[in-house]
C-alpha cells in the first residue's frame, strides 16, 4: 500500500506543479525501479565467481589427468575446460544416455558426493587400450560386461586420487569412490530440484574425443561457498607455496626410484667360456677377497663399502662417503 499524504502535503504538492517547481516526468523516472526476473524453481545459488574458481581447479585438475593416464593407456591424452553452467540435479540425470558411467565420489571431509560422468566412447576406448587393443571405441553403445566394469572402476579410482590436490588450496579433500553406476536412475545423490554446478571437460585419448562431466550439488560445497572465489584461491595457493614448497619437492624427490648397485669386482673372459659355464664354476675377479667395492646411485660412485652378509643375505657395510668435490 502507498504512503498517504495529508492535506496539507496535497495542497503544496499541487502549489509546486501549478509553479513549474516540479517536472512530472523526472518524478516518473526516478520512482521506476528495475525489474529483474527470478526463477523461484531455479534459484542462483551458483554465481559467476563461483563457476570461474571451479574451472581453475578444473584446469588444475584436467593437467593431472593428461599426465597421468598415460602411464596407463600408452597414449597420448589432451583435456581442457569446455564450459560450466548451473543446472538442477533432474535436469542432470535426465540428460544422461542409459547406459552410462557414473563415479559417485564420497567428498570428505564435507558432507555429502559428487558425480564425475565419464562418456561411453572414452570408457570404451580405455577399456580396448587396457586389454592390448588399438584404444578404438565400439560402434555401437552396449552394456558393460563385469569384467569392463572393474577396468572403469580402476580408472576412476584414479580419477578419484588425482582430485585432491587441485582443491587443496580451498580446503583439505580426501575424496573416496563410493561405487560405480552405468543407471542413471541409480544415481540419487540429492533432491531433485536441488542446483548443481557442471563443469564439462573435453577430453582427447588418440583419435577419441569425449567428455566428462562434474556434478557438484549446491549441499554439497555449502560449507565452503565463501571459499569459491578467484581471491582467496590465489592468496592461499600463494601461502601454500611460501610455507610448503620445499617439503613439496622433498617429498616428490624421495618418491623417485633410483636403481644402487655394488661392484663386486671385474673380469674378462671369452664367449665360449661364457657359454660352457656350469653351476659351481669361479670366475677370478681384478680384486681381494678384503678389499673395498665401489657402490653407484644411478650411474654416479656415492660411496665405497666392504662385502658380507645379513641374516644370511648378501649386503655391503658402508665405509666412505664420496662427495661431489672429492
Amino acid at each position: 500500500m502507498g504512503e498517504v499524504l495529508s492535506q496539507n502535503e496535497i495542497d503544496n504538492l499541487l502549489a509546486a506543479l501549478s509553479a513549474g517547481e516540479l517536472d512530472v516526468d523526472k518524478i516518473q523516472d526516478e520512482e521506476e525501479k528495475q525489474v529483474k526476473n527470478y526463477d523461484f524453481n531455479r534459484p542462483a545459488k551458483f554465481s559467476k565467481e563461483h563457476l570461474r574458481t571451479l574451472e581453475i581447479i578444473y584446469e588444475h585438475y584436467g593437467r593431472l589427468i593428461s599426465t597421468n593416464l598415460p602411464v596407463y593407456l600408452r597414449k597420448n591424452v589432451q583435456i581442457s575446460v569446455s564450459s560450466s553452467e548451473t543446472v538442477t540435479f533432474s535436469e542432470f540425470i535426465n540428460a544422461l544416455s542409459n547406459p552410462v558411467i557414473l563415479g559417485i565420489l564420497n567428498f570428505q571431509p564435507l558432507n555429502g558426493n559428487i558425480i564425475i560422468e565419464l562418456s561411453t566412447n572414452l570408457g570404451y576406448a580405455m577399456i580396448d587400450r587396457m586389454l592390448g587393443g588399438s584404444g578404438a571405441p565400439l560402434e555401437k553403445s552396449r552394456g558393460f560386461s563385469e569384467i569392463e566394469t572393474t577396468i572403469i572402476e580402476k580408472m576412476m579410482v584414479l580419477f578419484t586420487q588425482l582430485m585432491r590436490d587441485p582443491w587443496k588450496n580451498v580446503i583439505e579433500i580426501s575424496p573416496m569412490l563410493s561405487r560405480l553406476e552405468t543407471n542413471p536412475q541409480f544415481a540419487q545423490i540429492v533432491t531433485p530440484t536441488d542446483m548443481t554446478a557442471i563443469v564439462t571437460l573435453n577430453m582427447k585419448i588418440g583419435d577419441v574425443e569425449g567428455y566428462i562431466n562434474i556434478c557438484l550439488p549446491f549441499p554439497t560445497l555449502e560449507d565452503i561457498m565463501d571459499k569459491l572465489n578467484t581471491k582467496y584461491w590465489y592468496s592461499t595457493m600463494q601461502e601454500n607455496r611460501d610455507q610448503n614448497y620445499e617439503e613439496y619437492i622433498e617429498a616428490l624427490i624421495r618418491k623417485v626410484d633410483i636403481p644402487v648397485k655394488a661392484v663386486l669386482g671385474k673380469s674378462s673372459i671369452s664367449v665360449s667360456d661364457f657359454l660352457g659355464l656350469q653351476v659351481g664354476d669361479c670366475i677370478r675377479l681384478n680384486t681381494k677377497v678384503d678389499s673395498e667395492m665401489d657402490v653407484y646411485v644411478g650411474n654416479i660412485k656415492k660411496f665405497t663399502a666392504l662385502p658380507g652378509a645379513s641374516n644370511d643375505i648378501y649386503a655391503v657395510r658402508v665405509t666412505t662417503v664420496i662427495h661431489e668435490d672429492d
